[in-house]
């Protein structure tokens, strides 16, 4: 095995780790959110139905977002857990976390294929779907569903291989799957003519390539820690470790579920179909800012948490004032641009002369929020890094479940439908801050042998 990719997280320059680690990721994270937005903008050009069709589909986030959901849950509750196991140069435990989380992803696929193909019509109309927009929706989520084994696989691993210091192999994963999907998207919509159908059969196909491509890399001798078959039996020991650690990312995402259920009821009885469309298009640019982010975020993520492993807790302090600073910048950039321009975002997915007008309008407004959102993305990943669970947890109900549900609720009985796109702004701008507060308070604190003792 290829053990030199890891140690050298702990001996390397950082900044130069930074680059090297973060570039792919960015890349792939870009890449792996096209899966989505490249569907939404061939789906919004299907001639005479596109603006509804768009509509359908966007209705279905809540349920894509569930899947996506579960497999942050354990990969990117797992994969820190690892990187710590393989900076203390403990890879039995590292490869035990591994094979774990590889049965609870299978699991996990299982329960959510049958259950959403059982009650995808009721939750649909609860995401927000009318009648006019629900067979739309019906037909791109059936589809998707079957694919959900690939979707657990291939998210909830591929962060195990950038865990090692593998980043390119990471980003390549993503990479073959997203070229699959952009070539076959249009050949699927409008060559053959299956509309919103094509659109899922390209995604489930992409995707069914990506996990093949991660499972394969795991189980080859490339990889510094494998899949073995010893390793797949459940341990509730190890498996508890993971979910504390996992129920971050996991509300994280699996609350947008609770946030669109709500925006898009408010949208409906406030505005109509047209509103309801114009946040599909706000979640994609938000995905835009979001995704680099993310990527940058998970790239250097095993830096912190294997210098952690191994006590070199100055790297770690040098890792994180890089990675926040770097992550509010990158937000307070991209939301710049979106507030100056928000036409142009507008039209990557419409072309709708009422729906791109009403984007124009409102898009500034929800964006704002993202310009110091930079600042929480960071500091809750050097949480995460540091398999604190607590405090990222509390961060991750703050912002969605305590601020934006109850705003996006009570605003708009004062201030119609604007108050629902207020809310986000406000939810993210004191979600920022108080993230911002506990790094200061805790940061420090959390670097000792007796608290990587009692985490381990």
């Amino acid at each position: 095995m290829d053990y030199a990719k890891d140690t050298r997280l702990g001996t390397e320059s950082i900044p130069k780790l930074m680059l090297q680690l973060a570039v792919p990721s960015v890349i792939a994270q870009l890449i792996n959110v096209l899966y989505n937005i490249v569907d939404r903008i061939y789906i919004g050009r299907i001639p005479e139905i596109g603006a509804t069709a768009l509509t359908g589909v966007g209705v279905t986030f809540p349920i894509i977002t569930l899947v996506s959901a579960f497999s942050s849950f354990m990969g990117a509750g797992g994969a820190p857990l690892a990187a710590i196991s393989l900076g203390k140069g403990d890879r039995k435990r590292a490869e035990n976390i591994l094979g774990n989380t590889f049965s609870m992803l299978i699991l996990f696929a299982a329960a959510l294929t049958v259950i959403f193909l059982i009650f995808k019509e009721p939750l649909l109309y609860l995401f927000g779907a009318s009648e006019n927009t629900i067979t739309y929706s019906l037909q791109y989520i059936t589809i998707y569903l079957y694919g959900t084994i690939f979707v657990q696989l291939a998210l909830g691993l591929n962060p195990f291989i950038s865990s090692q210091g593998q980043a390119k192999t990471a980003m390549l994963s993503v990479l073959i799957g997203a070229v699959i999907n952009i070539v076959l998207d249009p050949i699927f919509i409008f060559v053959f003519g299956m509309g919103v159908r094509g659109a899922a059969y390209a995604t489930v196909i992409s995707q069914a390539v990506s996990a093949v491509w991660v499972v394969r890399f795991l189980c080859s001798r490339s990889s510094s820690i494998r899949i073995r078959r010893q390793n797949l039996r459940i341990s509730g020991r190890i498996v508890g470790s993971i979910a504390a650690l996992g129920v971050s990312p996991f509300i994280m995402q699996s609350t947008e579920s609770a946030i669109t259920i709500v925006l898009n009821h408010g949208l409906q009885s406030y505005g109509g179909d047209l509103y309801v469309g114009s946040m599909t298009i706000m979640q994609s640019v938000l995905q835009l800012l979001s995704v680099p982010i993310s990527g940058f975020t998970q790239g250097v993520q095993p830096i912190i948490s294997y210098n952690f492993g191994a006590q070199k807790f100055d790297r770690v302090k040098k890792t994180a004032r890089y990675l926040i600073g770097t992550t509010f910048l990158i937000s307070f950039g991209f939301t710049l641009t979106t507030i100056c321009f928000p036409g142009i975002y507008g039209s990557l997915f419409t072309s709708d002369a009422g729906l791109l007008n009403l984007v124009k309008q409102i898009l500034p407004v929800y964006m704002f929020g993202m310009l110091i959102f930079g600042l929480q993305n960071g500091c809750q990943s050097v949480f995460l890094g540091l398999g604190q669970a607590k405090i990222s947890v509390f961060i991750a109900l703050l912002r969605k479940v305590f601020l934006l549900i109850p705003l996006a609720i009570i605003l708009p009985r004062f201030f119609g439908v604007m108050g629902i796109y207020w809310a986000e702004p406000i939810a993210d701008i004191t979600s920022a801050t108080t993230a911002t507060i506990l790094f200061l308070i805790f940061f420090k604190r959390m670097l000792s042998a007796d608290y990587l003792k009692k985490l381990l």
